[in-house]
């Protein structure tokens, strides 16, 4: 009989061992994604909501005068990313800027594929689960609760979209007799339609459900005042498709302002270096807004 020598022995029993680990390994049901976003400088951090694929924060932006007690406007933005990728700080320079300007701005985590492996219809919720838990904890935040804007850019924007549109998607363990509904919408080249007759990826992604999630398909009188800003050559997600639901929205006698961007493209609104020009337009044309509805102090 032929047996190992000593160094032929280990070196097996390491060769077998690594084999038996990898084959464990992949037998075991991979961990869910969890949470890896860091707070944003200069922000408060509030969890807004726990999910079984980690916890969902709130960044914060107080006026440097609030205090206990105020009864501040506040606004919630979705940062965009196809519903997939993304991160909050794309709203940073939106959230400090109207907190000068008086309000308690937001921008929110949600569920999104590359971190929690989830779809739209997750996202949807957690858009409703953040505008909730904000006006559930208007006292503590010093804010008015009849005075919550929802804001957002691309799916970002349709998740602030489906906030004051689709009906349903409200988790069953909130406070449903608090409304997940906002009193306005700040849009920045949303998403406002995912059936056939719109975004062209909607019923790929979304498949029969895609109607489900559709603002345009659940515009009603009623419907919070909104403002949308779009670029006219946004071959992502195509100006048609917001001027229809602009129109949906004037028929129902709802405000709603167009306010085009001729031959821009998608994500013409964000701040980047050398190329400020269509943020701060567009940061005005959403202060007169907000300023026409009460919620900004008009200029002295």
């Amino acid at each position: 009989m032929n047996f190992l020598s000593p160094r032929a022995l280990v070196l097996f029993l390491v060769v077998t061992f690594s084999c038996m680990s990898s084959i464990s390994a992949a037998d075991k049901k991979p961990a869910a994604n969890k949470n890896t976003w860091k707070p944003l400088p200069g922000a408060e951090y509030k969890v807004y909501k726990k999910t079984k694929q980690g916890d969902l924060h709130l960044n914060i932006y107080k006026p440097t005068d609030w205090k206990a007690g105020d009864s501040r406007p506040a606004i919630v933005f979705f940062f965009g990313g196809g519903w997939r990728s993304g991160n909050p700080s794309q709203f940073e320079p939106h959230c400090k800027h109207l907190a000068s300007k008086g309000m308690v701005a937001c921008t929110a985590e949600y569920r999104i594929k590359s971190k929690h492996d989830t779809t739209p219809f997750e996202c949807v919720a957690d858009g409703k689960s953040a505008v909730r838990w904000i006006r559930e904890h208007a006292k503590e935040l010093g804010i008015d609760p009849d005075r919550i804007v929802a804001g957002g850019g691309s799916a970002g924007g349709h998740v602030a979209a489906c906030t004051g549109t689709v009906i349903g998607f409200e988790e069953p363990d909130e406070n449903k007799s608090i409304s997940s509904v906002p009193n306005a919408m700040a849009l920045f080249n949303p998403v406002v339609d995912t059936t056939e007759t719109g975004w062209k990826g909607g019923p790929t992604q979304l498949g029969e459900r895609c109607r489900e999630i559709s603002p345009i398909h659940f515009v009603k009188k009623g419907t919070p005042p909104t403002i949308i800003f779009h670029g006219t050559e946004d071959k992502t997600v195509l100006f048609e498709n917001v001027e229809r639901f602009t129109e949906q929205m004037k028929q129902n006698d709802n405000r709603c302002v167009l306010v085009a961007y001729p031959d821009e493209g998608h994500g013409f609104f964000n701040l980047r270096k050398n190329s400020e020009d269509n943020y701060y337009s567009t940061i005005k044309k959403l202060d007169q807004f907000l300023t026409s509805l009460g919620y900004l102090e008009p200029k002295q």
